[in-house]
């Protein structure tokens, strides 16, 4: 299969859809890898770490889609790459269509096969392809909760640890999945005072057993939520409904109950977010404040920390890289039900429900576009 991997041209994406390692695995398959030039270079690799492994280095984004039958990607294509897509072009990459309604109707426009991380899942109903990036962001996020918290980016200036004879500062994490278990373990670890909360009674009890003693469990519903806030200086929201948007636990009225400075970070904003108030923004200008109350919205957490993100995304991607290379996408799919549920939208048609509900569009059954597939 000829496979190609652009630069990504998101504002400040620095990340890139494999690694050197990840170019010569797929190399010593049988595959042809097409490089765009300087596509690692946000992440510490050089266009001749590529070159030795394998590939070859295209210098322009055209070039590489026109020539690539598989596009592997980190985030999903932006106005600027839409005409680029060719019908066909399977396109490996996390999409967030839930919350994106005209990149929804683009990729159907392009009849393209859109197979997205996020959604490939695996029988026990974890998430294989999320979970590293889900890592890296709740790892993320109390650190950058930290550092907004502070006076001069219009916190309420508080030191999230605190120091002997201060109380620290309260942490309330939404979702004790992997983002809010991370986002919890490192707010603990800096000292401050963590409540996770979550609807699920056995998590609440696993975490129960292994967090530290600053870290508090609380089963979340809209009472205790709204009684959280009122005291808590950082808010984590960290609520995943694979491939559908994030419900709002946090509506706009309840800002005005907050403390003026206090913080939102919203790690599932890319899903619509958990916060009413929240819209994505970007590492280039991550924040806004409404009712006094700081938003940080930034979509793509990981790539402020891009070497790290893109070892570990290859990690997690590049066998799958390999199966839909050496076996096709059908058979990949057809063979791997955990990859057939990352197909969301194939040949001008939506084959993931979650997509299909969140903007209305009818809902085809992929088995049903497998089978036609293979005619």
């Amino acid at each position: 299969m000829i496979i190609g991997v652009p630069k990504e041209i998101k504002n400040n994406e620095n990340r890139v859809g494999l690694t050197p390692a990840g170019v010569a695995e797929l190399r010593k398959q049988g595959h042809e890898l097409y490089v765009q030039s300087t596509a690692g270079l946000g992440s510490g690799f050089q266009d001749s770490e590529y070159s030795e492994a394998g590939a070859t280095i295209l210098p322009t984004i055209e070039e590489v889609y026109a020539i690539a039958e598989m596009i592997v990607k980190v985030k999903e294509p932006i106005a600027q790459e839409y005409p680029l897509i060719k019908e066909n072009q399977l396109l490996f990459t996390y999409f967030h269509f839930a919350s994106g309604e005209e990149l929804t109707h683009a990729m159907i426009e392009r009849k393209a096969v859109c197979l997205a991380y996020e959604t490939v899942e695996l029988s026990n109903r974890a998430l294989p392809l999320l979970i590293p990036m889900s890592e890296v962001a709740g790892r993320m996020a109390p650190q950058e909760g930290a550092k907004y918290l502070e006076k001069p980016l219009k916190g309420r200036g508080i030191l999230l640890g605190g120091v002997p004879g201060v109380k620290p500062a309260e942490v309330l994490v939404l979702g004790a999945g992997i983002v809010g278990t991370q986002a919890a373990k490192i707010a603990a670890g800096l000292g401050a005072q963590v409540t996770i909360m979550d609807i699920s009674l056995n998590r609440l009890r696993e975490l129960d057993d292994f967090m530290p003693k600053n870290v508090v469990t609380q089963y979340s519903n809209e009472y205790n939520i709204r009684a959280a806030i009122k005291t808590a200086d950082l808010i984590i929201g960290a609520v995943l409904i694979p491939g559908a948007k994030a419900p709002h636990l946090i509506t706009r009225d309840m800002l005005k109950t907050m403390k003026p400075g206090t913080v939102l970070v919203d790690v599932a904003v890319d899903q619509g977010g958990c916060i009413e108030t929240c819209r994505p923004t970007t590492h280039e200008d991550p924040t806004f404040i409404i009712d006094d109350i700081v938003h940080y919205c930034v979509a793509n957490m990981p790539g402020a920390v891009p070497y790290t993100s893109t070892l570990a995304l290859t990690n997690a991607t590049l066998p799958y890289a390999v199966k839909l290379a050496n076996l096709g996408w059908q058979e990949a799919c057809r063979r791997d039900e955990a990859l057939r549920l990352g197909l969301n939208v194939v040949h001008g048609e939506v084959v993931y429900k979650g997509v299909a509900e969140a903007w209305n569009l009818p809902l085809v059954d992929v088995h049903n576009v497998l089978e036609e597939a293979a005619v």
